[in-house]
């Protein structure tokens, strides 16, 4: 009895201490608020003002898992991100009682399935392309699918790891993104495009611009197959890189030749590229000291930038040209961006996949440089189009993001993802375990190339690549579908082709 006692008497008095300590801090934070001259929420209603913050914060959360139907959510809806992870996951992608997907809206895309579809016996799988026939290592690359540029600092060196050995399995590349290549990005053993950024991070020299003999031994790398000059990312258009100086750590600041700790801001363009004939030197040169295929990445805003470079291109010959030309949907990607750049600059990919091509097509040049394309391309649909419409390639980065777990809770720029695939806090990174999710992103990349297949056996053809303009329709305004090839119609030649 006599214990029973002391220990309502303890807890009694640390009750009592607690609700002391609790209203000391209520005390102290009242005053502060109303003292405070920065937010009037605050000032106004003391205490009960930060609620106001908190449940704002919450309230993405609640969206995301309570509030927002399947098809609601952006900028990925439950629907899609569910086909990703099931995809990944290697379980059953079929659903019962038919389709939620409203398919009257203007833009909605339809496939033409053909009353005679491939059989299985008859389908085959997409040959691997040859990109840089005027290199010294020319590339074939296997697959049409691959991973997009992340970068190790936007993506933990354990992410990097798992994309690395996954896209090895599968037989796809990874790329690198700008923030150099890291012994993560080689760590799986498969192919590798580095990607050079403003910054030049990795090939730097002291004053920022390209060191030829750090870029020698970067592209020295067996497994690094292409190299791709960024002019301009999705998320971030007429803006470099944004790495926080949080995510810089000791690791990340040696292979980029920063300083660790501070923020890592890449310069807004290429200082030394002004116009087209800029561009075309700098590729040449990547290209003579690597050997390997060269390229560019960029946003398209205006169709004038490519038939100006096409022209220098005539003037100085096949040769000269990029190997390939990535290009990337203006809505957003997997970095830390400005909200003005991602809403409103650049054109997305519906419109600028089609001019690029019609633009190259008409310049007699399709054939010598290969376009890659990304953005949103998480779901079959949007790879199989992306191949109907004309690309070579097409590309994908939160779609490998979600193989590997993430749960779009937007803090990829925070330092502080729940899921370990953006974060550099060791406690965090734990949860996401190397071997488990390489194989996630084997089976989302097998998976999701089996399912662009299914689309492309359904229209009658027997390979992906097969898919062309004229097997898909559009929704237009009026509420009905017009067919893709009347929208883009299919370009001639007007100049004469030089065989390769």
């Amino acid at each position: 009895m006599a214990f029973a006692k002391t220990v309502l008497n303890w807890i009694g008095l640390f009750f009592v201490l607690g609700l002391s300590l609790l209203l000391i801090t209520i005390l102290i934070v009242y005053i502060i608020d109303k003292t405070q001259k920065k937010q009037a929420i605050r000032r106004n209603f003391p205490v009960i003002g930060h609620f106001r913050y908190w449940f704002e914060h919450l309230g993405e959360f609640f969206r995301q898992y309570f509030f927002a139907m399947d098809r609601e959510e952006m900028p990925f809806n439950r629907a899609e991100r569910n086909w990703a992870y099931r995809a990944a996951k290697d379980v059953s992608r079929t659903l019962a009682f038919g389709s939620t997907r409203n398919l009257t809206p203007t833009g909605t895309v339809m496939f033409l399935n053909d009353q005679f579809p491939t059989l299985e016996k008859n389908a085959v799988e997409s040959q691997p392309v040859l990109i840089g026939p005027y290199c010294r290592t020319p590339y074939l690359a296997k697959s049409f699918f691959n991973i997009s540029g992340m970068s190790y600092g936007s993506l933990s060196k354990v992410a990097v790891q798992a994309l690395a050995k996954g896209a090895a399995k599968a037989g796809c590349w990874i790329n690198t993104g700008e923030g150099g290549l890291s012994p993560h990005h080689l760590s799986g053993g498969g192919d590798v495009v580095f990607q050079i950024g403003t910054a030049k991070y990795g090939v730097r020299n002291d004053e920022g611009g390209l060191d030829d003999d750090k870029l020698k031994e970067a592209s020295s790398h067996p497994q690094v197959k292409m190299i791709e000059l960024k002019l301009a990312q999705g998320a971030k258009p007429g803006k470099g890189g944004i790495l926080p100086g949080r995510k810089v750590t000791a690791e990340i600041a040696q292979i980029r030749h920063i300083p660790e700790g501070q923020d890592s801001i890449s310069p807004n363009g290429h200082p030394e590229i002004n116009n087209v004939s800029d561009l075309l030197d700098m590729i040449n040169h990547i290209r003579d000291i690597s050997g390997k295929p060269v390229g560019f990445k960029t946003v398209i805003g205006t169709d004038a930038f490519l038939f100006d470079l096409c022209e220098e291109i005539h003037r100085r010959g096949p040769e000269s040209a990029p190997d390939f030309i990535t290009i990337d949907s203006a809505d957003g990607g997997s970095g830390a961006a400005p909200q003005p750049l991602f809403d409103y600059v650049g054109l997305t990919i519906k419109e600028s996949l089609p001019m690029v091509l019609n633009v190259l097509h008409k310049q007699g040049l399709r054939d010598r440089i290969k376009v890659i394309c990304s953005g949103k391309m998480i779901n079959p649909s949007g790879v199989a189009w992306a191949l109907a419409m004309g690309a070579d390639f097409a590309l994908s980065a939160r779609g490998f993001m979600f193989a590997l777990g993430c749960i779009q809770a937007l803090q990829c720029n925070k330092n502080t993802c729940p899921t370990g695939v953006t974060t550099h806090d060791p406690d965090l990174q734990k949860g996401l375990v190397v071997p488990d999710k390489a194989e996630r992103v084997y089976h989302y990349h097998k998976n999701l190339v089996k399912a662009v297949g299914m689309i492309a056996h359904s229209c009658g053809v027997t390979e992906p690549r097969g898919l062309k303009r004229h097997h898909v329709r559009v929704v237009t305004e009026t509420g009905l579908s017009t067919p893709l090839d009347k929208i883009h119609p299919y370009q001639e030649s007007s100049i004469p082709t030089k065989k390769l």
